[in-house]
């Protein structure tokens, strides 16, 4: 008696299974392949308002090489103005925010980190400044 119950139910199930729609084929053609990537990548891409809100209202951080051998380790507090700056010694020191016409600047207490793009000036209480390159 089990059997007679289990053959229809099995049956009732196979045919089921073949129902449903069509599975979807990824495309094999060069020129429809390139054109679902350019349409995936567009979709990813930030605007420039994006971009700038994102680095205005969170902690970037980078590491510069100096001249003096020394290595900064550099978190930019954005939304409170500052900035942490780690030397090679693990000595740190945090630097408030100025207004600069073009780059950065924070200072405080005989230190100063300034600069634009990649390059900034480093300058330590009682030192030489001392160029410096970000590489992170």
């Amino acid at each position: 008696m089990p059997t007679r119950i289990l053959w229809p139910a099995i049956a009732a199930l196979v045919l089921l299974s073949g129902c449903g729609p069509e599975p979807r084929k990824a495309p094999t053609d060069g020129e429809e392949v390139r054109e679902r990537a350019v349409e995936a990548q567009t979709a990813r891409r930030r605007t420039g308002a994006e971009l700038q809100d994102r680095a205005l209202n969170r902690v970037v951080h980078a590491v510069y090489l100096c001249n003096n051998s020394e290595r900064l380790s550099v978190d930019f507090d954005n939304p409170r103005q500052m900035a942490t700056v780690r030397n090679s010694s693990g000595e740190a020191v945090d630097l408030y925010q100025e207004r600069a016409a073009d780059g950065i600047w924070y200072r405080a207490s005989g230190y100063e980190l300034r600069g634009k793009g990649v390059m900034a000036t480093w300058t330590a209480a009682d030192r030489e400044p001392t160029e410096c390159r970000a590489v992170d």
